[in-house]
């Protein structure tokens, strides 16, 4: 995944993506064990099922977000495992070691702007993942006004979803399942919530930004 963007263009079948990093390499923030099964097991799972679930469509010829637009009209399977597989790929991309730290430049204006300052932002994504009630996501998305905004969805869902709540293209995610964090924080959602901000990588979450907007 290294050096390209959101891995969403459709091309034969869906691919798990590689990780630029080795499964050991976000530690303590993210153990290896957990990063290791969350990418081969879940992601892959996830990967596997939405090409079976797609298979045989006219969805092979779409790619994903034109998927999302009108995810209503589509199986629960395409919903899910397209929702997993997007996340998931999302996710990776953001995540490095060696990271964390603040954003700057236009990012760090547009944060300033939409929430008042980067810890306040920090305090309001905190809320939102930790507040999302059993599975699902936090999001700090581009919505169509070009603003930023923080939203957060159940399941696999995710922002460019007809059925969302909030919609508008992510640029940052964080998965609260409990798969994402159990084996090294249990049940201390917000602990795992705090170390998320360590390996950040703004320079990734930025270029998001610098497409979307």
């Amino acid at each position: 995944m290294s050096g390209e963007s959101k891995p969403i263009k459709h091309i034969m079948s869906y691919e798990l993506p590689e990780l630029s990093f080795e499964y050991d390499a976000l530690k303590p923030s993210i153990d290896a064990k957990t990063m290791e099964i969350h990418h081969t097991k879940h992601h892959q799972g996830y990967t596997n099922k939405f090409n079976n679930a797609i298979e045989g469509t006219d969805l092979e010829d779409q790619d994903i977000e034109e998927i999302f637009s009108s995810v209503s009209k589509h199986s629960t399977a395409v919903r899910n495992n397209g929702g997993g597989f997007y996340n998931h790929s999302l996710f990776w991309s953001i995540l490095a070691p060696n990271a964390g730290g603040s954003p700057d430049g236009e990012l760090a204006e547009a944060i300033d702007k939409a929430f008042g300052s980067f810890d306040a932002f920090k305090e309001e994504f905190a809320s939102a993942a930790g507040s999302r009630f059993g599975s699902g996501w936090a999001w700090l998305i581009v919505n169509a006004d070009g603003e930023l905004e923080i939203t957060s969805t159940p399941n696999q869902d995710n922002p460019l979803m007809d059925v969302a709540d909030v919609q508008g293209t992510p640029i940052l995610g964080l998965d609260v399942w409990e798969h994402a964090y159990y084996l090294n924080y249990q049940n201390r959602r917000p602990d795992y919530i705090s170390s998320f901000w360590n390996v950040v990588n703004w320079d990734k979450v930025a270029e998001y930004y610098n497409e979307a907007k």
